[in-house]
């Protein structure tokens, strides 16, 4: 069953309008039946997760405070006039870190209870059935036996639930046959993605994920129907990955929206889509996706291993901290993995043999392995002709090259102007500052990144305002004052340029952090900081490794034909083979011969 589920656009029903059966069903609404007395299921004896959560409890310290807050519970239960909870104690030794073991605790087992009653107990404990109100739970009797619909309203697709509902009214103790779950199943619920499942971890979970789940009094096992409807947005173009011509569509926060946006420009029976869960707490849904003939399969099984063993309560911020889970710990400041917010670029990197993962709630997808020069590319160059996308190229190449090491080269060169050629002897302050050169450089950089900062939390209308203001007004008055020479605001600016150019936000700031070291070494230690600190730098890129894949291939180790197809925008038919870093199984985009025979 897929994750993520969207079932179709929005009902045509305004916002507050809501179906009779949601109406029925909700809290404080008609057709709201209270739960039953709740019984403590554990009072007669414990099980073994029983006594494992007591045990965590240990200690004279926290035993202290819990009894202290039993007596406090107590005598304001005592005050206030109303009985004491007798499962109140229980709850408070529960240290369930799942809701598997959650069930175990309350349950005893992670079977389907045998009455509705039972369901009704465990759901009370477990999901908070009756204090939260958007889990609902929705007795009725169907054919003549006792059933429950359980469901989060938020993600209830009324219109499908009502036409299922509406064929089940109808039936009649004779209409069922001894085995009551496969009648369900297999004549009258007429909804396409239905299964049923045995455990009651697993009922609770896909509830949580937004499904409906059946439960039948006296059946060993639940229908699970997958009637959601998340709240999501129209694909809209990335604002990043911006193109003047191409497709406008990108990524959105639903998984199953993502995964049909490659799915419509790779129509391969060979892509596939392995669905896996992270998170004990989130449940949230992670793809791998690859193309199976083409990828290296040592590559995927790395990829799958390493998320099954991730062992944490959640990833709410999803891609980023998953990223960090199956990268490894580290402080290179420098991305391992590729993000995408554009189907197209997704496409034609499983084309090449990577491995793509998609993370629910997130519009970006991560493309794994990558490298340096994979992330100093734009779409727009292959949007353009061979030539014009060769010299776009170029000048992003200068922009990245300009935003690491314009600010120390010019520095250095005032600091020792005997360096200089004759070409340049124009470079340089014609007159000093009130602050030192190094500390200039230092203020004005941490101000660009304030302004950057200033801009991302700055509403839209008042973004580009308060941009003129700072870089005009600011720098102006700064250099007038004396504080600023007039060339360090005017290279700043072309580093900064360069910076914002560069395709990779994460490549961006690292590449600023690094002009950062630069200028430190180049400032205390001049020609020798500028060397060493330069090459610390490539020694950095060259022993970086994105899944045992090069970070700067195909300059490290060398691939004369790979670099030349890096430095110019080679024609499509040109490219008759994938990358090698990638050890594809299929290497060949096409017959070595075509390219000879459309030239005849």
């Amino acid at each position: 069953m897929e994750a993520s589920r969207e079932l179709g656009a929005p009902d045509e029903r305004s916002d507050g309008e809501v179906s009779g059966f949601i109406r029925s069903i909700l809290p404080g609404e008609e057709g709201d039946e209270s739960p039953a007395s709740e019984q403590d299921r554990g009072g007669s004896g414990s099980s073994p997760d029983e006594d494992r959560a007591a045990k965590q409890t240990g200690g004279a310290a926290e035993q202290e405070d819990a009894d202290k807050g039993k007596k406090g519970r107590r005598n304001q239960a005592a005050a206030s006039g109303q009985p004491e909870d007798p499962k109140q104690e229980k709850r408070d030794r529960e240290l369930s870190n799942s809701v598997k073991e959650s069930i175990l605790y309350w349950h005893g087992d992670d079977r389907i209870p045998e009455t509705i009653d039972q369901t009704k107990e465990v759901l009370t404990e477990v999901m908070g059935l009756g204090t939260t109100f958007d889990v609902v739970f929705r007795e009725m009797h169907l054919g003549g036996r006792k059933t429950g619909l359980l469901l989060i309203s938020g993600f209830a697709k009324d219109v499908i639930l009502d036409e299922i509902l509406k064929r089940l009214t109808y039936l009649t103790p004779c209409d069922m046959s001894s085995d009551a779950m496969a009648s369900f199943m297999n004549e009258y619920i007429p909804h396409i993605q239905v299964v049923k499942d045995d455990r009651m971890s697993e009922a609770i979970n896909q509830a949580m994920a937004g499904m409906s789940v059946l439960f039948i009094e006296g059946e060993p096992s639940v229908i699970i129907m997958d009637t959601r409807l998340y709240p999501v947005r129209g694909p809209e173009e990335p604002s990043i990955e911006r193109v003047v011509r191409g497709a406008r569509d990108g990524f959105t926060e639903t998984l199953l929206s993502n995964i049909a946006l490659v799915r419509r420009r790779l129509r391969d029976p060979g892509l596939k889509f392995e669905l896996h869960k992270v998170g004990r707490r989130t449940q949230t849904d992670v793809s791998i996706a690859y193309i199976d003939d083409i990828v290296d399969k040592t590559q995927v099984k790395a990829v799958i291993d390493k998320i099954k063993s991730i062992d944490i309560d959640g990833i709410p911020l999803a891609d980023k901290q998953l990223e960090e889970a199956i990268i490894g710990k580290s402080m290179n400041p420098y991305p391992m993995v590729r993000y995408s917010e554009r189907p197209d670029i997704v496409a034609s990197h499983l084309l090449e043999g990577r491995v793509v993962v998609f993370v629910d709630t997130s519009p970006s997808v991560m493309v794994i392995p990558t490298t340096f020069f994979d992330l100093c590319q734009h779409a727009e160059e292959n949007r353009q002709t061979p030539l014009m996308g060769s010299y776009l190229r170029w000048v992003r190449f200068a922009g990245i090259f300009a935003s690491i090491f314009l600010l120390p080269l010019w520095m250095l060169m005032v600091i020792h102007p005997e360096l200089k050629p004759p070409l340049l002897d124009f470079i340089g302050p014609q007159k000093n500052a009130k602050i030192p050169l190094l500390a200039q450089f230092l203020i004005i950089e941490f101000g660009v990144d304030l302004l950057r900062m200033a801009a991302v939390h700055t509403p839209s209308p008042l973004g580009s305002a308060m941009g003129l203001i700072a870089a005009i007004l600011i720098g102006d008055i700064a250099v007038k004052t004396g504080l600023f020479v007039n060339e360090v605001v005017l290279y700043m600016a072309v580093a900064a340029i360069g910076m914002f150019a560069t395709p990779s936000y994460e490549l961006g700031l690292a590449n600023r952090l690094v002009r950062l070291f630069l200028l430190l070494a180049t400032g205390f230690f001049h020609v020798i900081g500028l060397v060493v600190a330069s090459t610390l730098f490539i020694v950095l890129l060259t022993v970086n490794r994105s899944y045992n894949s090069s970070y700067l291939w195909p300059f490290i180790p060398f691939n004369a034909k790979a670099m030349g197809a890096i430095l110019f925008r080679v024609p499509v038919l040109s490219s008759k083979t994938r990358p090698s870093f990638n050890k594809t199984r299929d290497n060949t985009r096409m017959s070595l011969d075509t390219g000879k025979k459309d030239k005849s």
